[in-house]
């Protein structure tokens, strides 16, 4: 069964800085794209950043780009984004997910990421 289990969300203040983990189970993680994805409130679902199986790819969306880092340790098996300069913009549920061709149909429980003074 595939398991992806997120962790590191947090309240920060503006400007700050958190680091989100997501540790899988289940599948070949080493094998997969993955990718970070967000919902802020009443909002739909947001493709953050993605990376390919050997992590020679990386994409941010441009609302995140120059501040957020996604990267991949496959011997742990787990997908970080390090997010820096945080706004309140950027409070949302973080989920990480296997991605598919543009499809995620695997992902986590997610992670509450909460910006604000």
């Amino acid at each position: 069964e595939v398991q992806l289990v997120e962790s590191g969300g947090d309240l920060v203040q503006p400007g700050g800085s958190l680091r989100l983990s997501c540790t899988a189970s289940g599948f070949i993680f080493s094998l997969y794209n993955m990718a970070w994805l967000r919902q802020a409130p009443g909002k739909g679902l947001e493709w953050v950043s993605g990376i390919t199986s050997t992590g020679n790819v990386i994409k941010y969306a441009d609302s995140v780009k120059g501040r957020f880092t996604i990267s991949r340790d496959d011997a742990k098996r787990t997908l970080y984004l390090q997010m820096n300069s945080l706004k309140p913009e950027d409070t949302a549920v973080y989920y990480c997910a296997i991605s598919r061709g543009g499809s995620y149909p695997n992902r986590g429980q997610g992670t509450q990421v909460t910006v604000s003074s």
